[in-house]
């Protein structure tokens, strides 16, 4: 044989193996497993948020919002769990996107509003410990409390405190330090001392 046919020869036979090994599928790749069910995401992070787990249950919960886009649970979960932990402007954020796919959900909408009067009382109680509740500010706050008042139907969102009796008539027991309280918040300097 020729050291030209030799070498055809070689490279032909490299290349049916080559071609061979490209043809055998990989026996040590294992199927893809599938993606966990929505209802399987919500249980696992429920466990987790039983089990003290905070961050694993909101790690959960935000791929089951990537897995699933559409649907409202996830958002929901995290809404109320960032509320239950008293932050309240992650819990609207998580709560707004529960809205985006449902907008009629009572409890997305609760926790929104309920969030926000929160943030809101904070702020006019920091506002009025500095005593910079004037202007603008001040009347936007008193029709705030009008709207709130004629959305639950009541004239009086805070009942007033009573007042504390004399101090030569006090009764035994009278003195509480809730009783204190009570007569502190209402007093006139700090209208917005009873929405703290």
């Amino acid at each position: 044989m020729k050291p030209a046919t030799i070498s055809l020869r070689i490279v032909c036979l490299a290349s049916a193996l080559l071609l061979a090994a490209c043809a055998t599928p990989d026996q040590s790749a294992s199927p893809k497993p599938a993606a966990p069910t929505l209802a399987q995401v919500m249980s696992d992070a429920d466990a987790a948020a039983r089990a003290g787990q905070y961050e694993r249950a909101m790690t959960l919960l935000q791929r089951g919002g990537a897995s699933y886009p559409a649907d409202k649970a996830p958002w929901l979960q995290m809404a109320q769990m960032k509320f239950d932990r008293g932050q309240y402007g992650d819990a609207i954020g998580h709560a707004l996107e529960a809205l985006e796919r449902d907008p009629d959900d009572k409890v997305a909408n609760s926790i929104v509003a309920v969030s926000g009067l929160r943030l809101s009382g904070k702020a006019l109680a920091d506002l009025s410990r500095q005593n910079n509740l004037n202007g603008s500010l001040r009347s936007e706050a008193q029709d705030l409390a009008k709207l709130l008042r004629a959305s639950i139907g009541e004239d009086v969102l805070v009942p007033p405190a009573r007042r504390p009796p004399a101090a030569g008539k006090r009764a035994a027991g009278s003195s509480t330090p809730a009783a204190k309280g009570a007569a502190q918040q209402g007093s006139a300097a700090d209208p917005f001392s009873g929405l703290k």
